[in-house]
Parts: structure tokens; sequence; C-alpha cells
């Protein structure tokens, strides 16, 4: 690291890290916002931060999946990169972050599910133990993990078309990944994001994942143009393949453009298996702020 960064990207990362590092990167760089907009299932607190005072809304997330945790290291970093090129008037990625600041009011949340990033790099709280055990196939092995502490897949909670999930997904209950949950939006994370989203009318909404360099953009013929021409110029810049339709349904990608018809993608960063290696931590962060960049350009 730098003499004077903050994100250390060189270890796995969870929910007190991202705390510390809040604190410090607000103590360092007090002109944005920090605020808790919920509480996950184990009450840990679930972050916001803002930026910028514009027109239009743009919305980051990360960690909607435990073992893709790397995703809110990716926001992390990139905040702190933007920070200091705020302060110091440009770096040699953006020469004029004020404009940004002008045109765009920026929502992050970097750490949807910290129990379930907690669980997978630090390990099941004792009490809870048993339970992640008795969903993880009687494993203690969580790496693979991708729901939150309960065993429910996030992003297979939302009410777009979660009945067609609900009926085809193999587990029927709560395990390491793909269970919808018994009725739609039942975890307090998911709650959360939609809470937060309808309050807010986000203009577009970026949800970073892990992984296969690509992203996806359509959903039922409901996005607009605006969401081709967005993805174009995604493809060209990060070299990640645009991809409109996956046969997927009940994501907050799902449900953003089918409650509000504007653009939304799900950004698949990295390539290989999650969770991926730190060692890609660098290529990943070069082509996610291409893509960050661009979709302020627009």
């Amino acid at each position: 690291m730098g003499l004077n960064q903050i994100i250390n990207t060189e270890r796995s990362y969870n929910s007190k890290f991202l705390n510390e590092d809040l604190r410090e990167l607000f103590q360092t760089y007090p002109f944005f916002e920090k605020r808790a907009i919920g509480n996950s299932y184990l009450g840990n607190q679930i972050t916001e931060v803002r930026l910028g005072n514009g027109p239009r809304k743009i919305h980051l997330n990360g960690s909607f999946h435990a073992n893709e945790w790397i995703t809110s290291l990716l926001l992390m970093k990139w905040l702190e990169d933007f920070l200091q090129s705020i302060q110091t008037g440009g770096n040699h990625v953006i020469a004029n972050p004020a404009q940004i600041l002008e045109e765009w009011t920026i929502s992050i949340v970097p750490m949807v599910n910290p129990d379930g990033v907690d669980l997978v790099t630090v390990g099941a709280p004792a009490n809870w133990l048993s339970i992640c055990r008795a969903n993880n196939f009687g494993s203690d092995d969580f790496s693979q993990w991708k729901a939150n502490i309960r065993g429910v897949d996030l992003n297979n909670q939302f009410p777009a078309n979660w009945e067609i999930e609900k009926e085809r997904k193999i587990p029927k209950a709560p395990a390491p990944r793909d269970f919808p949950g018994y009725m739609y939006l039942t975890e307090p994370e998911a709650r959360t994001m939609v809470e937060l989203t309808v309050a807010s009318g986000f203009d577009r909404t970026l949800a970073f994942h892990t992984q296969g360099e690509e992203f996806y953009w359509g959903y039922e013929g409901l996005h607009s143009d605006e969401s081709a021409c967005l993805a174009q110029k995604f493809e060209q810049v990060s070299g990640y393949k645009s991809i409109e339709y996956i046969d997927s349904h009940a994501g907050y990608r799902d449900w953003f453009i089918q409650t509000f018809r504007k653009p939304g993608f799900t950004i698949e960063c990295g390539f290989g298996e999650n969770p991926l290696p730190l060692e890609q931590f660098d290529k990943i962060y070069q082509d996610v702020c291409k893509i960050i960049y661009a979709s302020f350009d627009y």
C-alpha cells in the first residue's frame, strides 16, 4: 500500500474491517456522508455512503453474496481513490471529480450481507455454529457460502417473478446458496435494500458480484434504450461480455428494472472460482473503475 492508503487490499475483508475503514476514511475525508440504513439478521449495521449533490442518482452495491466479499473491497478502494481525487482536484484516471459531484449523487452500500461475509472470512458465531453447520451439509468449511446467516440467498429475495425461483430452485430449505426463502423479502438485508431504493429514486444501479467478466442488463423486455447504450459502453471500456438476458429472476437488478424501468446492471467481476483470490484484485479493480466511471459519462 502507498503511504497514505487506508484500504488494505491484501487481506480478506469482513464487516469489522469495513466499519474501521469507513471511520478512518471519514476522519480523513469528512466531505462524504455515511449512515446506517438497516441491520442484518444478527444486528450488524448495513451502511450507505453518499457523495455529491447532483440531480442524477446512481447506486453501487457489493457483497449480496457472502463468498463474493472481494466486491466490498473493490468498492471501498474505489471510494478511497475517488475521495483522494476530490481532495487533490483530480488524478490520472478522472480529471474532474468536481463535475461528477455536481451532476451526480452517488450512493454506495459496500456490504449488503455482513453476516454472510463474516461467516466466510471469520467463521460462524459460537451460538450459530450448529445451525450453520447443519445448513452446510454438516461441514465447517463455509468458504463456498453465498447466503445470509440464515441460509437464504439474498439475491433471490426480490418480488420479480420470485415464485418461479421458488418452484425451480433445488434447495427447498436454508442452504449455503440458491434458497430464495419461504417468501420474498423475509430477510432484513433484502428489505433494507428495497426501502433504500424506493426512498432514493435512483436513476441507475450497479450490483457488483463475482465472477465471469460479464454483466447482465435486461429483464423481461422492461429495460430501456438507455440501458442498451450503457451496456455497449461498459463492454467497450472493460472488455466484459454484455449479456442482455439470463434465465434468472428475483434478483435486485431484476426487481429494480421491473419496478422503475431504469438501467440496472449485475456486474460479474473477475474470473475463476469464488471466493476469487486477492492476487486478482489489481486486474479486477482496473476493470471495475472503467465501468464505474463510464456510468457517469452517459
